[in-house]
């Protein structure tokens, strides 16, 4: 291991906006601590509960890396599982550990016990870094749920504001090891992801891969020296890692996070600290659309807002760009790929609101119909698949997922159908994958009818989306009854599951109960049609009054 803190990158590493390509080889730990020596009080990080300077941030981070490695010079824990929330100390435990050469599995802060314990033990951490509470629950509570799930824990790690608290008590800082550092090209971070193929995968991450992403996107926005960034995407996942955790550092430029997304409050946050670049998934600026106390139309200081991870509806985000004046551009890829194509601040409005962009020249790319390629120039049709720099090295300790995940020669498939015109700008058609995408995450079908599965009342299930004028989709269940079962409604439902540690996210919104499911000629469940009852129940006003259940929390 080496830190890259020293590597030279030209006369000063002020440039990174002008000059991405010098930082290759630059740790975000090496960042952090710069600007904690010349931009010691300037702002990091800025939320409701005020400002964390770059100083603080190095120094918090130190106390991390104290906290995870042996005063006695002994070995640190090969890894440990970072549970924040979207706040400054999620970044300060993830550079902590980059110091400490702990590799970081990260998940997300709904993120249920069941699904906790499962990455964890995927990852092989036993070691928790973690907050006080996060939305209502205690340390102490998640604690006792992991341990009855048979999860045994070596050491916990309180992250409060920028103190650090073991299991002794307050850390202290102290020097810090360079030798025990990642380089940018080792696989310090995992993060989970929902698939079609049950409970969450772990991809691998390397800083690497995240420095050229950042650098793409400040190509694409053009932005400059002096943004202030409003990064509102739940940070352990590919988009908010490079909006809020490498992009910020790699500047040296404030951030504006949140640890829980409300509309009004991104509005009010924008418009007192004047933030340029806004990072958000399409249902939040929607949210924002929509917002009267304050109104969108407040804020004027906005150039550029990247969005995306979920279908971008065009009308919107022209609405979005007429009120703002910024340039709303988006990125084609996934958290395994990182970005396939791209719009710019220069593309014509319907390359930019109608389209992923043009492809990168960084990444090369592929269309396959039926396992056959597609071959290019000129119009192509089908199932995508990338290689290229700034994709991952697939899933943690899973050769049957990667085995999915990858062509025999080293290419990413993706699961979509896309559309690559004469021009090379893609345009995505359709999914391959059996996921349901709510407000820009990724939900597992597979995942959600596994736990659905479990309860005595249901005898078969099928997740799908249906759709929904804010969040894209809404999970629904369609399910048939076990013989004796009289009847199974939502709350009851909903209730049971939360009682089981199910994460958020996969807790249905809408309950259908039918007498069979339709299958296909294999004997499958048909989804097409399953989807198709879903949405005529969701039409019927009694129907959706009877069964469903409304949340506008991300």
């Amino acid at each position: 291991m080496t830190d890259s803190a020293s590597v030279p990158v030209g006369d000063s590493l002020d440039d990174f906006t002008l000059a991405p390509e010098k930082f290759a080889e630059v740790s975000v730990s090496g960042m952090v601590r710069h600007w904690a020596r010349t931009r010691a009080d300037d702002p990091a990080y800025i939320d409701t509960e005020g400002i964390l300077s770059w100083s603080g941030y190095d120094r918090a981070a130190d106390l991390v890396y104290a906290a995870l490695v042996p005063e006695d010079g002994s070995d640190a824990p090969g890894s440990a599982a970072v549970y924040l929330p979207d706040t400054a100390g999620f970044h300060i435990a993830l550079v902590g550990a980059y110091r400490a050469g702990v590799r970081v599995a990260a998940m997300g802060a709904r993120s249920g016990p069941a699904e906790i314990a499962h990455i964890m033990s995927t990852a092989g951490a036993r070691v928790l870094v973690t907050a006080p509470s996060i939305r209502g629950r205690s340390v102490g509570e998640l604690l006792d749920d992991l341990e009855s799930r048979g999860l045994g824990l070596d050491a916990v790690i309180i992250v409060d504001g920028t103190e650090i608290v073991s299991g002794h008590g307050p850390v202290v800082r102290r020097e810090v090891d360079p030798s025990r550092a990642f380089g940018v090209d080792e696989i310090s971070m995992l993060n989970s992801t929902s698939g079609t193929t049950g409970r969450p995968k772990l991809v691998t991450q390397t800083q690497r891969r995240w420095v050229a992403f950042a650098g793409v996107a400040c190509r694409k926005g053009e932005l400059d020296r002096d943004e202030t960034i409003a990064a509102f995407v739940p940070a352990p996942f590919g988009f908010g890692l490079w909006t809020s955790h490498f992009l910020p550092a790699l500047m040296g430029r404030p951030t504006l996070v949140m640890d829980r997304f409300d509309a009004s409050v991104a509005i009010s946050l924008m418009r007192d600290h004047g933030a340029t670049v806004l990072a958000c998934v399409s249902t939040q600026f929607r949210m924002m659309l929509h917002s009267e106390h304050p109104p969108l139309s407040e804020h004027t200081s906005l150039r550029v807002m990247y969005t995306g991870g979920e279908a971008v509806p065009t009308t919107e985000a022209r609405r979005f760009e007429e009120i703002t004046g910024a340039r709303a551009l988006q990125f084609y890829g996934s958290n395994e790929t990182g970005a396939a194509s791209a719009t710019s601040i220069h593309d014509d409005d319907e390359t930019r609101l109608a389209t992923g962009g043009y492809l990168l020249p960084e990444m090369q790319v592929r269309v396959f119909d039926g396992g056959r390629e597609i071959p290019g120039p000129g119009l192509r049709r089908g199932q995508p698949a990338v290689r290229g720099p700034l994709m991952s090295r697939g899933y943690w300790n899973d050769d049957a997922a990667n085995a999915e995940l990858f062509t025999d020669d080293g290419w990413i498939l993706l699961g979509d159908v896309v559309e690559v015109d004469e021009s090379d700008r893609l345009r995505v058609v359709g999914r391959i994958a059996d996921l349901i995408i709510r407000g820009g995450k990724n939900i597992s079908a597979v995942e959600v009818e596994d736990h659905v599965r479990e309860h005595p009342a249901v005898a078969m299930v099928a997740a799908v989306g249906v759709p929904d004028p804010l969040f894209g989709e809404r999970l629904c269940v369609v399910v048939t009854l076990r013989s004796g079962a009289d009847d199974l409604s939502l709350p009851d439902l909903t209730t049971w599951l939360r009682d089981r540690g199910v994460t958020r996210e996969y807790l249905p919104e809408r309950l259908l109960v039918v007498d069979s499911l339709p299958t296909a000629p294999g004997g499958k469940i048909a989804k097409g049609e399953v989807r198709g009852l879903a949405e005529a129940a969701t039409t019927d006003a009694t129907a959706t009054d009877a069964t469903t259940t409304e949340s506008g929390d991300l």
